[in-house]
């Protein structure tokens, strides 16, 4: 008989600080006026770009973005700085991510009735990790006192559906009967505070998700996973260089394309057909058409992302109970976003409904998992 495997708890932490739109503005202009009044000779001789200003109203319209949650606020708003101040830990010391790891795992063992000796692996899936090793996982799995085995995956926006696919493979296949997976997106580091147009995208945050067989599972909200599915292609449009070969590269940790950056509109015209594509072949395997689906917990990268994607799929907007949006308050949260919209959007669905969760991004890189309530 093959073995059912259910999403049995999920875990949201966020940080204690936010900045809204507003403030970021403030010091994204004046940083601006600052930068422009100290190369007013090149900007006039037409050897450096001035810096346009930006407003509140620019960054909502474009994304849907109100507000973030920072993790140390201390620093992105100082126009000298334009980076926030993260204290460097000794190495015997619990590390940040890891410390933002476990705030949600603690969160998702309760909501599964989990303790740390029903768990045997630990997949920590994230945009960024902030060292190449020791695994970040493994870190999280020693402080939480479970036992067996960790390990990291990168795979950008996209890393938490792809971490639950391979935590679904392993209570599918038996050789694991509970694995944790945890999203803490650290995303403010790579965020240029000085570009107008990436600036506001990303907001920090941990989620966690256990996944475990349906016979041992024993919380009051759980699904069923019926399937996974997964694409890459690869694109430069979403790219960031940052890496252990950057200083052989001589190249400047400040330099621009260290950072994240993208081609925007170019993003928007590929992946929003190629998502809407994937989503609806991956419910018709299941013998459901969109009209089928109760929940569309999507990537939370950009609003009109999320509204083209679902017209595609419904051939209307959808209303924010079948497809909530969680970016208005969290920003861009890189893999985090479509767990965030599950975490604060699953208990109200009854006993036989269908819900998709789906991430897309750099790489280009798209999950999707078809669940049913149990």
């Amino acid at each position: 008989m093959s073995q059912s495997v259910v999403i049995s708890g999920t875990g949201l932490w966020k940080p204690e600080s936010t900045i809204t739109n507003e403030e970021l503005v403030a010091s994204y202009n004046a940083y601006a006026d600052k930068y422009n009044d100290e190369n007013a000779v090149a900007i006039e001789a037409g050897t450096v770009v001035a810096k346009p200003h930006s407003s509140a109203g620019f960054i909502q319209k474009a994304s849907g973005i109100k507000s973030r949650y920072i993790y140390k606020k201390e620093g992105a708003l100082d126009i000298n700085r334009m980076m926030p101040i993260i204290p460097a830990r000794p190495e015997t010391a619990l590390s940040d991510q890891a410390e933002m790891a476990i705030h949600a795992a603690k969160k998702a063992m309760a909501a599964a009735n989990k303790t740390a000796a029903d768990i045997d692996v630990v997949i920590v899936a994230c945009a960024y990790t902030q060292r190449s090793y020791p695994a970040i996982a493994i870190e999280v799995q020693g402080e939480l006192g479970i036992e067996g085995y960790g390990f990291d995956m990168l795979v950008a926006c996209s890393a938490a559906t792809f971490g639950l696919h391979r935590a679904y493979e392993m209570v599918k296949a038996e050789t694991a009967n509970c694995v944790m997976v945890i999203n803490p997106e650290l995303t403010s580091p790579q965020v240029n505070y000085t570009d107008r147009d990436s600036h506001f995208i990303f907001g920090d945050v941990s989620v966690a998700t256990i996944i475990e067989k349906a016979e041992t599972a024993s919380a009051d909200h759980t699904y069923e996973i019926l399937s996974t599915k997964a694409l890459t292609q690869f694109s430069n449009n979403i790219r960031s260089n940052f890496g252990y070969v950057m200083n052989a590269n001589n190249a400047s940790p400040l330099a621009a394309d260290q950072y994240f950056h993208q081609q925007g509109r170019k993003v928007f015209k590929e992946v929003c057909p190629m998502a809407a594509k994937h989503i609806g072949n991956h419910i018709q395997k299941h013998g459901l058409g969109p009209s089928d689906i109760k929940r569309w917990w999507l990537h939370q990268a950009n609003i009109n992302m999320n509204k083209l994607i679902c017209k595609l799929l419904l051939d209307r907007q959808p209303s924010q109970e079948e497809a909530p949006i969680v970016l208005d308050e969290f920003a861009n949260t890189a893999s985090a976003g479509s767990l965030i919209a599950f975490n604060m959007y699953n208990e109200d669905l009854e006993s036989g409904d269908y819900g998709i969760i789906c991430s897309f991004g750099a790489g280009y890189s798209i999950g999707s998992l078809v669940v049913r309530k149990k």
